[in-house]
């Protein structure tokens, strides 16, 4: 008799749900304990490279701008919150189809830690930053992560610095290739990208908690009403 085909598309399905489990699992309990998780080697430099080049991409085609401004109206000369390029995508534009992986890849660690993540209620999320810091000397001040492979953190900088709250311990986050970092992004963890030199990439995905962001929408609407300033 032959042997029966083996259905490669079941066991790969099978593999990720298993990885998906676990890395939740790993989230939940780092989060729990530090506030703050890495996880190396998310999806495979194959498919980093992939998406490293649709961020170029998106660079190269001028998709991406300058970042916000601490106070537009003091003009030319007002300090910058970032130095950085952005642009939003949720990955069905044209050429991100590589990037929508990603995302749809976090999200499913994300749905393995919803009902084990202690008082919070996941229940959306933002589209997928891509920040661009092209360098020399470009940061994020205080208010992750980065696709770029040979990446020297003494001459090239660009390191994320994450200063947890009610600790003296800075947690200092190398932007190494394929890297995922998880993090409280609240009071909790005030965080900065220290200055690169060299082009350095970032993709950022915020995720809500319902109770935080049905407080924010009714705190929004109230001060929208008139009379309210």
């Amino acid at each position: 008799y032959e042997d029966e085909p083996v259905d490669n598309m079941h066991a790969y399905l099978s593999v990720l749900e298993s990885r998906n489990e676990m890395s939740g699992e790993y989230v939940v309990k780092c989060l729990h304990t530090y506030g703050i998780c890495v996880i190396d080697n998310f999806l495979g430099e194959t498919k980093g490279l992939s998406i490293l080049a649709e961020v170029k991409g998106l660079h190269n085609m001028d998709k991406i701008t300058s970042g916000q401004l601490v106070n537009r109206s003091l003009g030319s000369n007002a300090q910058r919150i970032r130095d950085d390029l952005i642009t939003w995508v949720d990955g069905r534009e044209a050429g991100c189809s590589n990037i929508q992986f990603l995302i749809s890849s976090m999200d499913a660690v994300i749905l393995k830690c919803t009902r084990k993540l202690k008082k919070c209620t996941i229940n959306g999320r933002t589209k997928a930053m891509v920040a661009c810091y092209p360098g020399p000397s470009t940061g994020y001040l205080r208010p992750v992560d980065n696709p770029n492979k040979d990446w020297d953190s003494k001459s090239d900088g660009g390191t994320l610095h994450i200063y947890p709250e009610n600790e003296s311990r800075i947690a200092s986050i190398e932007p190494t290739f394929d890297r995922l970092l998880f993090f409280w992004s609240d009071r909790r963890n005030p965080h900065e990208v220290m200055p690169t030199t060299k082009t350095r990439y970032a993709i950022t995905v915020w995720y809500y908690d319902a109770v935080e962001r049905k407080q924010a929408v009714e705190k929004f609407t109230e001060n929208q009403k008139p009379g309210r300033r």
